[in-house]
């Protein structure tokens, strides 16, 4: 077991270092956890951090999942048999550049839950996510004999705010569920952080980039005794939708990790394994005063981060720099250094196989809801994905702005089918002119849910059309929506790939891959403009031309010898060709933040 006295950590009853770094199971494809973890040991780390995300364990029929790529006891076990101690932070806030923070966007649905404080609706939620979660965790205490050693309370909290109650009900309901192991707590390195997030009688430990000993030296202010540790040691940075691809020196930052190591403390290195946002999975940040307010930035589906182990498994430059450090505190073990993973042979998807509109398709892929107003996607009882709105404009009219009202996030908008063009929440305010005939006008808007916010006091994120829509001076009433989590899409009828795409029009365009044997591979869409890609139908997450990101990591499990599909859904520029490298391609570069941080 791992416990701690004034003068550090004790494992066993002997003095122990953490050399810990993270590497989500989430974020990597279960097939890979393994080849994984045996990098992260390769580099001579003595244990794996994790976090837990309630909302990628809670299905949306309310089940609580923890099988096959949620089976976080296969993961603990598997981090055992390479040599590694393991901690997990369950939450129920995890951040982590994740949609929502981990919290189901069902807590969404109805005003007045107020998140991460001791509000009774939010604690009876996240009391069934512990009676959910702690069960799991239990079998896996080492005090059991299994590999966790330690558990986090939320997380980075005092940024947020500090409601003492909260933390103590989070931390009496671990207990009281029968947590015998050390429970933590992880904030910045600042007074105000650590004043609003520490708990009275649990060990307190700090995020930072850069310069230990100052850092160090606040978290001494508040825990004058006991192990110091960097429970986040920041030695990459994520990348946001138009942004740069962030990195950060090998040299440098191997230098910031020795004089870490260097004072004594313990260390967790944030990430040592980035691995990739799939599907919807990506968050958000949010730096405007309001919710709809401009300053909305999603994350990317990459979650390279500059780790030492990249997105593909790539021992990079890094990880031999931190390998070299971490010789010098703590033994390397024998094993010969692991192997590149095999990579596709590039190929050129000249063309598509087949072709199927969206809007034709809408009565396949979802069954409407009818309403007399635009409700957000929450309260349709979605959660993740593309949402449709349908009305009609009377008419005769002449041409009028066309506004919506508390976006969340991209609309696209069409008037008989013709696109009129795009509303972004980025610019609030913004209009399109529509005029009607007649007949009146049929008014479609296919709204993107880019990630909800997981970051800062913006959390209340509600996607699809948060308040309304107008034309001229009028409300428009009367709505038929469609939600489109797009988990399936079986039902599409591909037809013709050689009638012509117009822009602006989404569709879904079918390829084939043939290959010899499974491989890794990352997909470019080099014509395209934004949309989603999918292999053989799992959905590998979102592109955009807007970068940093210029191919998606594509992992070998997820082909299969001979034929693949791949399925993309453009919704603005139709490309003609998807390409098969064996090289990723995250972008123009920058240097990351974390260095001064």
């Amino acid at each position: 077991m791992l416990d701690y006295d004034d003068t550090g950590f004790r494992r066993a009853g002997a003095p122990h270092r953490i050399i810990s770094g993270a590497l989500h199971y989430f974020r990597v494809h279960p097939d890979l956890w393994d080849d994984r973890l045996r990098r992260l040991r390769a580099m001579g780390a003595n244990t794996v951090d994790t976090y837990v995300p309630w909302n990628f364990h809670e299905l949306s029929s309310g089940e609580v999942d923890f099988t096959g790529w949620r089976d976080i006891a296969r993961f603990a076990w598997l981090a055992r048999a390479n040599g590694l101690d393991v901690i997990l932070r369950p939450g129920p806030y995890i951040c982590a550049e994740w949609e929502f923070g981990g919290l189901p966007a069902r807590l969404l649905a109805a005003d007045g839950v107020r998140l991460r404080c001791a509000d009774p609706a939010f604690l009876a939620e996240v009391d069934g996510w512990f009676d959910a979660v702690v069960p799991e965790i239990l079998p896996l205490l080492a005090s059991r004999g299994g590999p966790v050693v330690a558990v986090q309370v939320e997380n980075e909290y005092g940024s947020y705010g500090d409601d003492a109650g909260y933390l103590a009900h989070l931390r009496d309901g671990l207990l009281g569920r029968g947590l015998d192991c050390l429970l933590f707590t992880t904030d910045g390195a600042e007074d105000a952080m650590q004043q609003g997030g520490a708990i009275p009688g649990q060990l307190a430990t700090a995020t930072f980039g850069s310069r230990a000993a100052e850092r160090f030296a606040v978290l001494r202010r508040h825990q004058p005794k006991g192990p110091l540790t960097a429970m986040e040691f920041w030695i990459g940075w994520f990348d946001r939708v138009g942004g740069p691809h962030h990195v950060r020196d090998a040299g440098e930052s191997a230098r910031s990790l020795d004089e870490l190591l260097a004072t004594g403390a313990s260390v967790n290195l944030y990430m040592a394994h980035g691995g990739t946002n799939f599907g919807f999975w990506s968050g958000a940040n949010h730096f405007g005063a309001h919710p709809y307010d401009a300053g909305y930035e999603p994350a990317s589906t990459s979650y390279d981060y500059d780790a030492p182990i990249g997105e593909a498994g790539e021992l990079t430059e890094k990880f031999h720099a931190f390998r070299s450090v971490i010789a010098k505190y703590a033994p390397l073990p024998d094993a010969a250094l692991p192997e590149p993973a095999p990579r596709v042979a590039p190929q050129r998807l000249a063309s598509p196989t087949g072709r199927a509109r969206l809007l034709a398709s809408l009565d396949a892929l979802s069954t409407p809801v009818r309403s007399a107003t635009p409700e957000p996607m929450e309260r349709v009882g979605q959660s993740l994905g593309l949402i449709h709105y349908r009305t009609r404009v009377p008419g005769p009219r002449p041409a009028a702005a066309l506004r919506i009202d508390g976006i969340g996030d991209r609309a696209h908008v069409f008037a008989d089918g013709v696109p009129l063009g795009v509303l972004d929440r980025n610019a609030p305010g913004g209009t399109l002119p529509l005029e009607s005939g007649p007949a009146g006008a049929a008014l479609d808007i296919l709204v993107e849910a880019l990630g909800r916010v997981n970051y800062g006091p913006q959390l209340d994120d509600r996607k699809g059309i948060g308040r309304g829509v107008s034309h001229g001076s009028q409300r428009l009433f009367g709505w038929e929506i469609r939600p489109l989590p797009l988990d399936d899409l079986g039902p599409l009828a591909f037809g013709d790939a050689t009638a012509p795409a117009a822009d602006g029009d989404p569709v879904f365009h079918r390829f084939e891959a043939a290959l010899d044997a499974p491989a890794d591979a990352f997909v470019a869409l080099p014509d395209w403009g934004r949309g989603l890609l999918w292999l053989n139908g799992f959905l590998l997450g979102r592109y955009t031309r807007q970068g940093p990101q210029r191919t998606l990591y594509a992992p070998a499990p997820l082909w299969r010898a001979g034929r693949n599909e791949l399925v993309v859904l453009e919704l603005e520029t139709h490309g003609e060709a998807v390409e098969l490298r064996d090289t990723p391609d995250l972008g123009p570069t920058a240097a990351a933040p974390s260095a001064d941080y």
